[in-house]
């Protein structure tokens, strides 16, 4: 039996809320996707004026959080939160009460979520009761506001041509500013590589484990264990050479005093 149902999709990045959409047109082609927010408030926005049976929410989007906005959805729909933390994976989502995708969304997990979402349509089940639980989920973001760093970002999305890469963030050597967007540099199996992303690097910067990365520069964050050496200049500045990879970074002398040791 086919089961149809509408569907908003709600994440700050338009090419993962693209991504999505073609995921679930695969794993569910009866599914009407009939909203796309780019953050909190204008997902609350489109839920009441479009009361889709089903919200796919990020967790982490500036304004409102996923968590915030699906306080306000509460049994209304049928909640699946999709986030690039793993950490956010309380014991709630593990014992099946929410349901969660992780970034990058597996098709054969997303199916299994498809598959629950249609026998509870089809059982007219009503929403689960989140209210406790989605409580213990804004505790977590709370902490990671806080600055906890046990919840330090472990993937940044970057794009090239049309394609959406996650990269692992032991992966990545430097992160540069570049105009209105970041230049990642990275490794894609072990080799050199280099992707844009819309995120500005003070906010990537805010999100980064510090003692794994260090800014060097106002425009430069280094990968701590991707420098192979530093060399001095006379003018109270440095470069900074990496391992595997002819880039050559700058660092201001604000910045000088982190390689005194070295």
């Amino acid at each position: 039996m086919k089961v149809g149902a509408t569907a908003l999709i709600a994440d700050d990045e338009p090419l993962l809320r693209e991504a999505l959409r073609r995921q679930l047109a695969d794993a569910w082609p009866e599914l009407d996707v009939v909203a796309e927010a780019r953050n909190g408030r204008e997902t609350v926005r489109l839920f009441d004026e479009r009361r889709p049976d089903i919200c796919f929410l990020d967790v982490h989007m500036p304004g409102l959080s996923g968590v915030d906005a699906a306080n306000h959805i509460g049994r209304r729909a049928h909640l699946v939160f999709v986030t690039a933390y793993d950490h956010y994976a309380v014991q709630a989502f593990a014992q099946g009460a929410l349901d969660y995708l992780l970034k990058p969304v597996d098709q054969a997990r997303l199916a299994d979520t498809v598959s629950r979402l249609q026998e509870r349509l089809r059982s007219s089940r009503p929403a689960i009761n989140t209210e406790q639980l989605l409580q213990q989920l804004s505790e977590q973001l709370a902490t990671l506001q806080r600055g906890g760093r046990s919840d330090a970002l472990r993937w940044i999305r970057a794009q090239a041509g049309k394609t959406v890469r996650v990269i692992a963030i032991d992966d990545v050597d430097y992160l540069r500013s570049d105009a209105k967007y970041t230049l990642v540099g990275w490794r894609d199996g072990g080799k050199p590589a280099e992707a844009v992303v819309r995120t500005p690097l003070k906010e990537l910067l805010e999100q980064l484990d510090p003692q794994q990365f260090a800014q060097v520069h106002r425009s430069v964050v280094v990968n701590l264990r991707a420098v192979g050496h530093v060399k001095r200049h006379d003018n109270e500045t440095a470069e900074i050479h990496l391992k595997g990879r002819d880039d050559v970074l700058p660092v201001s002398r604000n910045y000088l005093h982190l390689f005194r040791q070295m």
